[in-house]
């Protein structure tokens, strides 16, 4: 499905976002740079615009996009992403405490095991090690939750269909993000697995929140 639509992944992204994205990641991207890594690792990288942000941000750092998409790297390598490797964010290629930090940005409900995905995340974190994941959540306020759901329903899989094609992608996206555990939920999730300073950000009345956590 991702190799399917990554040549129009990233016009998608942003025409049905309204351009959110973009303030999104860069948000992110200045919280990370906050804490001064050497090494960077981030997860379910796709056409690489999350990593490129902390690329360009994080000067001498080594950033590594990893995903399991060859289509999805292929484009993030021709943008200008240095390093890349071809993995399943559920069994990793690196040794435990391999990074300073690790990322993930809309990737982590992609997994068919949230709490396995998180303690191989935990595992390659070096002791002290912070972790961010950007993920879409839905508002607290009902009537912004009652038409967010509307446009990720009704909305979002026409513009997605218009765009790449296939339908289909962006109708499991608002499955994914109906399913997905947000908030407190995700909080207590993060804290099961053995991560510590838990903290979540809701961004744009709620519809993404970034998390942050270190490895104790």
């Amino acid at each position: 499905m991702f190799g399917s639509i990554a040549a129009r992944y990233d016009l998608a992204n942003h025409v049905s976002s309204c351009g959110c994205d973009f303030y999104w990641r860069k948000r992110a991207s200045d919280i990370v740079a906050s804490w001064r890594p050497h090494s960077v690792l981030d997860l379910a990288t796709g056409t690489g615009d999350l990593a490129l942000a902390l690329q360009k941000r994080l000067k001498g750092a080594e950033i590594i996009g990893a995903d399991f998409s060859e289509e999805m790297l292929a484009i993030a390598s021709r943008k200008g992403l240095r390093q890349t490797v071809n993995a399943d964010a559920q069994q990793l290629p690196f040794g435990e405490g391999s990074f300073d930090c690790l990322t993930i940005a809309f990737g982590l409900r992609n997994l068919s095991d949230w709490d396995a995905g998180l303690r191989e995340m935990r595992r390659v974190l070096k002791s002290g090690g912070h972790l961010l994941i950007l993920e879409f959540s839905l508002p607290s306020a009902a009537a912004l939750r009652a038409l967010y759901r509307f446009y990720l329903h009704h909305c979002v899989p026409i513009v997605g269909s218009w765009l790449t094609g296939q339908k289909s992608a962006y109708d499991y996206l608002g499955e994914s993000i109906e399913q997905f555990p947000s908030g407190e939920a995700m909080v207590r999730l993060l804290h099961q697995n053995g991560f510590g300073k838990v903290s979540a950000e809701p961004l744009t009345g709620g519809i993404v929140t970034i998390y942050t956590a270190e490895k104790p």
